[in-house]
């Protein structure tokens, strides 16, 4: 079948008569998905060649027409210009990589960021407060749970910032409507995230200029953006065996080319994707200099940190962690959820950092949450659903330290026994963003529309 196939590629004019309406279209590939796949990329390249004929001729509204062209010049003209600006070769230059981390289900940001030396803290949470001579040192009395020990290297060279009482301006302790807010960056009816904002006024880029890695697309990326989404690089493949790779590869490509839909350009964007990744996977040694914990962080991380190490041009990676929803077994500095989560997630981020090496001074990451939890512990050992939390920024251009508002735990500060939002998020991803993807604050305001951003000093 594989000859009979490869002969019939070679006589042009047989090739031209196969496709899905003739008896003999089935001759074009070794399985019938494969054949149906090829006979109508033939239709298409075959239709584009009349279009082609008919423009050389002179092109007026009625060839545009009869070339079955009736689509508007103004949608053509930018997928073309898409095409070749946004899909270039890895290697393109970038300002760096932003490494945006949800731990999705509302971190508890006083047990990552403890206000050690707050009596009410211990008055609050006399089962689970987080103390201790193990803590990690941070400044204005402030200490990081000893969980995040692997980052200790980071922290001592001033490369970890922290926020506390960092809040969406409306107080919803729902997990779906804090992160959606978060996500979309405004509290008005923008359908579009505000990662897909910002790389609409950054321009355009490589391949993979935006990445989810490790599942699906978060809100933050939808829009217009066309980001790639994957659980790791190893899985970005086309299953179809590999001999039929390449034949599949160019019909899919012949068949979308010149197609006005959404699908055209999210099958050249695949497809784009799958060329560059053979690049990115033959950069890498044969023998991994850095052991990344198993799990799926891990394994997001690892395969973010090859993207970086090939200078595949990634602007914008987003990874999802889940399990930060501590109602019952929080624990202590000794056991319990938190402990084993931020163990978890120092150990990667320390793997992730130690491998892309020097490329850690053009990549800034930040982790956040919807919200954070009460200050109160519950009757589960565990804390509820609450309203300021922690963001932490992690690498280059960092300025380490704990920035932002503080006023305390005294009951007269809090706002109906939560941590209020004292820094508002907008003004943390404002002050990262623009430092990290070299933007004006200007440009920002389509990012956060109706918000003028404070500088908090997490950035130098």
């Amino acid at each position: 079948m594989a000859k009979q196939t490869t002969s019939v590629a070679r006589d042009e004019a047989a090739l031209r008569s196969l496709h899905p309406d003739c008896p003999d279209w089935e001759r074009l590939g070794p399985t019938a998905e494969d054949a149906a796949i090829r006979a109508a990329a033939e239709g298409n390249r075959v239709a584009a060649e009349k279009r082609e004929t008919l423009w050389a001729r002179g092109f007026n509204r009625r060839t545009f027409l009869k070339a079955g062209m009736g689509v508007g010049v103004a949608a053509l003209g930018a997928q073309l210009v898409t095409s070749r600006v946004a899909y270039a070769d890895p290697g393109t230059a970038t300002n760096g990589t932003l490494v945006v981390l949800f731990l999705r289900g509302g971190m508890d940001g006083l047990s990552l960021l403890v206000p050690a030396n707050d009596p009410n803290l211990l008055t609050n949470r006399p089962d689970i407060a987080v103390r201790g001579s193990s803590l990690i040192a941070m400044d204005r009395g402030f200490a990081l749970h000893p969980a995040l020990a692997p980052l200790q290297s980071l922290i001592t060279a001033g490369r970890v910032a922290a926020v506390p009482a960092v809040s969406t301006p409306d107080l919803s302790r729902s997990h779906f409507q804090a992160q959606d807010c978060l996500e979309r960056g405004s509290t008005t009816s923008l359908t579009s995230g505000w990662l897909d904002r910002v790389l609409e006024v950054s321009g355009p880029g490589t391949t993979f200029r935006s990445v989810a890695v490790g599942g699906l697309l978060p809100r933050s990326l939808m829009g217009e953006s066309n980001s790639l989404a994957m659980n790791t690089l190893d899985d970005l493949k086309l299953d179809v065996g590999d001999d039929r790779v390449a034949a599949t590869t160019t019909a899919l490509a012949s068949l979308y080319t010149g197609v006005d839909h959404p699908i055209s350009m999210q099958t050249v964007l695949a497809l784009e994707a799958l060329h560059d990744v053979a690049a990115v996977r033959a950069d890498q040694p044969a023998i991994p200099t850095v052991t990344y914990p198993a799990g799926n962080l891990g394994d997001a991380l690892s395969s973010l940190a090859m993207l970086i190490k090939a200078k595949a041009g990634v602007k914008v990676a987003c990874i999802d962690v889940g399990g930060w929803d501590t109602h019952t077994g929080m624990g202590n500095v000794d056991s319990g959820d938190m402990k084993r989560n931020l163990g978890d997630l120092a150990t990667a981020l320390a793997a992730f950092t130690t491998d892309i090496g020097t490329d850690l001074d053009s990549t800034t990451i930040v982790t956040m949450s919807e919200f954070g939890r009460r200050v109160e512990q519950n009757a589960s050992g565990g804390t509820d659903h609450g309203h300021g939390g922690v963001v932490l920024a992690i690498g280059g251009g960092v300025v380490g330290g704990v920035h932002g508002t503080w006023n305390g735990l005294d009951p007269g500060m809090l706002d109906q026994g939560d941590v209020p939002g004292w820094n508002d998020y907008r003004d943390v991803l404002t002050e990262v963003v623009t430092k990290r993807l070299n933007l004006s604050t200007g440009s920002m305001a389509s990012v956060f529309p109706g918000w003028t951003p404070n500088a908090i000093g997490v950035m130098a």
